[in-house]
């Protein structure tokens, strides 16, 4: 079974693993319930999914029917605005088929204007804190890509108390010193304020480039088990940090087994020769 921690301030034990809902975007009611089973097989207890995410919401919807008490359940909002976020949290509530999200995230939140539209006097996070009132939600996060995400991420918990993050973590990335070095500090910061780290693209392998997507991601991600299980165990070594699943289905279970197996990182030496053999390289200049 899959390690468990608390996630932040919420209360609430979360496996170390999380799904992520982006995997369901494009998949049938079907392959969604095997998928729920797999979880339910590997005692995955947090979901996190998005309006964003194609069809995610709808296919999470009819579990949440028998299985609500068995998960935190997360989203998200993309709107920058108090009114349209309104809507969009109301829909999910509507798509989910439940009354209440855990966690409500402020979806993709690193552009200077974005940012300031979002967190302004009738921006979405007032309506996030409103449904919160309202007790449609009961915690707030925010999420962000690239590599001013952790920047980006600090400045939002300088503005307001968010429960969670979430951003880029792997071993390519770090060896950027400044991401590192926005990163290390976002961490620290959260630890302080006992704030969840929710980390994606741990076994990204690089942009598609010319090559034909092969898999429901927008990246090409790592194929084989071995180096699935060194990016994995790399990322679930930083205490207290949370890796949320590969956006393929086919994949899942690779992912489900590296974690469920996680005992010790790998040494930085197996990680460079991961980095060289598997041609490893950083998604975001």
């Amino acid at each position: 079974m899959i390690e468990k921690h608390p996630f932040g301030r919420t209360g609430h034990l979360s496996t170390r693993t999380l799904f992520g809902g982006a995997s369901l975007k494009a998949c049938s009611q079907e392959d969604a319930d095997r998928v729920l089973d797999l979880l339910l097989e590997h005692g995955v207890n947090h979901i996190d999914t998005a309006p964003g995410y194609g069809d995610s919401e709808l296919r999470i919807g009819p579990w949440m029917e028998r299985h609500r008490d068995k998960f935190f359940l997360a989203t998200k909002t993309r709107e920058r605005t108090y009114q349209k976020a309104k809507e969009q949290i109301h829909q999910s509530l509507e798509r989910l088929r439940v009354d209440q999200v855990d966690l409500l995230q402020l979806h993709n939140l690193v552009d200077p204007p974005e940012w300031h539209g979002a967190m302004r006097p009738g921006g979405a996070l007032e309506a996030a804190v409103e449904a919160r009132e309202q007790g449609l939600v009961r915690f707030i996060g925010v999420t962000g890509h690239g590599t001013v995400a952790p920047r980006m991420h600090k400045q939002s918990l300088e503005r307001f108390a968010f429960d969670s993050v979430l951003l880029p973590y792997n071993y390519v990335m770090i060896q950027n010193p400044q991401y590192r070095a926005d990163f290390e500090a976002l961490l620290a910061l959260c630890q302080e304020r006992n704030v969840a780290v929710q980390t994606i693209k741990s076994i990204a392998r690089a942009q598609w480039g010319d090559k034909t997507p092969t898999r429901d991601t927008w990246y090409e991600p790592l194929e084989d088990q071995a180096s699935i299980d060194h990016a994995v165990h790399w990322a679930l070594s930083r205490p207290g940090v949370f890796l949320n699943m590969v956006g393929d289905i086919r994949l899942l279970p690779k992912v489900l087994d590296a974690a469920s197996r996680f005992q010790a990182g790998p040494t930085a030496e197996q990680m460079e020769r991961d980095l060289a053999s598997q041609q490893i390289t950083p998604l975001f200049s």
